[in-house]
């Protein structure tokens, strides 16, 4: 008897201890708002495949992610996956060993290379998050005042800001947007419409590489689209936050509104019929470029508790059935895995389809530009306000950022 006792003890000291090992994976975010959909969606669709294995998705607000992950990862105390921003923010863990290295690793030989970047050394030899999910820029339209002013959707941006007029002249509100809050006049303006003028990638690399630099003419042309949008804000811009922005759209008063494709959730929930178009052109027949931005990914914590775990999980990340559940469950991120994805909203669907003519380019600034200082970020909020609020010529915007730039960046020092 006692044998037997014996027996079933280290049968249970075993059968814990396997427990024990399993634990629980623990995600870090800055997605608030996603915590019902991993919790309700997300994390059961995984445990249906992998039995056993718990999660738990702990965000932290977005505005205190960075620091506060900061002083867990360096604590120890992190969770085992590291929701990942793009570029620099990444980049600094992985050079601090704080993200793994994920060459290799199941479920990343779903994705391109192009989408990769955003998670890379600047050489391109190391992966450190696997990519998850991009946003996409354009405009979004009221269709009913398009429809009341037979306005057709427009292809250049003289049939733009012809229309924009024809909203103006009846009253309306032709563009939804105002500049309080800076961060919009780069994000949702310039880098959206101005990746038609300076050729999306080709421009962008041509500013890294030092072979181009924002005084030349097609960077010049892109804030001279943003002069004109100016009048065209309404009155009162300069004080319009991005909530006003939204909430004018969202109640039919204005024409357009320039858009991140996350912004489709909210104009659904007020009930709004839009459709979407891509920055127009600068003429007919030219190649058009859209802001496709790489916006997170997901890493893993070198000292995660669970890492064997964790890696099941990733490679569940890299799965037709994540990018089918992700995209279609948080409206206006599209996955960046190679599967086919059937979009069920039409707005998103739109969105998405234009990548099938247009070719992708990512925020002008986001890759090594923003690491000096002055901080370009901050600057294009600047000057693209000011610009868009009529106190700052075009040249002089380009020329300000020029001279930040060259400042620290040797390439444009020559």
């Amino acid at each position: 008897m006692r044998t037997l006792n014996t027996r079933h003890l280290l049968l249970a000291t075993l059968l814990a201890a396997g427990t024990a090992q399993a634990g629980t994976v623990n995600i870090e975010s800055w997605r608030v708002d996603d915590k019902a959909l991993w919790e309700e969606v997300l994390i059961p669709a995984f445990q249906k495949k992998n039995p056993g294995i718990q999660v738990k998705f702990t965000p932290t607000a977005p505005t205190e992610y960075d620091s506060s992950l900061t002083a867990r990862l360096t604590g120890a105390t992190a969770g085992d996956l590291i929701t990942c921003r793009p570029f620099d923010k990444s980049l600094d863990l992985f050079k601090k060993g704080q993200l793994e290295k994920l060459d290799g690793k199941a479920g990343m030989e779903n994705f391109p290379a192009s989408a990769k970047v955003a998670w890379q050394t600047d050489d391109g030899k190391a992966t450190y998050c696997m990519p998850m999910a991009s946003v996409i820029h354009g405009y979004f339209y009221n269709k009913k005042i398009f429809k009341d002013l037979n306005l057709p959707v427009p292809k250049t941006q003289a049939e733009f800001f012809a229309a924009m007029e024809k909203i103006k002249a009846a009253g309306k509100t032709p563009i939804a947007l105002g500049t309080a809050d800076q961060w919009e006049s780069n994000q949702t303006v310039l880098t959206n419409v101005g990746a038609n003028n300076w050729k999306g990638e080709e421009g962008r690399k041509a500013l890294i590489a030092g072979k181009a630099k924002f005084t030349d003419p097609q960077f010049v042309a892109a804030w001279e689209q943003l002069s004109k949008m100016g009048p065209l804000m309404g009155k009162g811009a300069s004080a319009q936050t991005y909530a006003d922005s939204q909430n004018l759209f969202a109640m039919g008063k204005a024409g357009v509104y320039p858009a991140g494709s996350w912004d489709i959730a909210y104009f659904n929930k007020e009930g709004l019929d839009f459709g979407a178009f891509p920055p127009p052109v600068a003429k007919a027949g030219d190649q058009c470029y859209i802001s496709d931005h790489t916006d997170i990914g997901m890493g893993v914590n070198p000292k995660a508790k669970n890492k064997a775990d964790a890696y099941k999980f990733l490679a569940w990340l890299g799965s037709q059935e994540f990018a089918d559940l992700y995209t279609n469950k948080v409206t206006g991120f599209f996955s960046l895995s190679n599967h086919l994805i059937s979009v069920q909203d039409p707005v998103a669907k739109q969105m998405l389809d234009w990548r099938k003519t247009c070719k992708s380019t990512i925020r002008l600034n986001a890759q090594i530009m923003n690491r000096g200082t002055p901080a370009m970020e901050n600057e294009l909020w600047n000057v693209s306000s000011q610009v868009l609020n009529g106190k700052m010529a075009p040249k002089d915007a380009a020329a300000q950022i020029q001279t930040g730039f060259a400042k620290w960046y040797a390439p444009q020092q020559k």
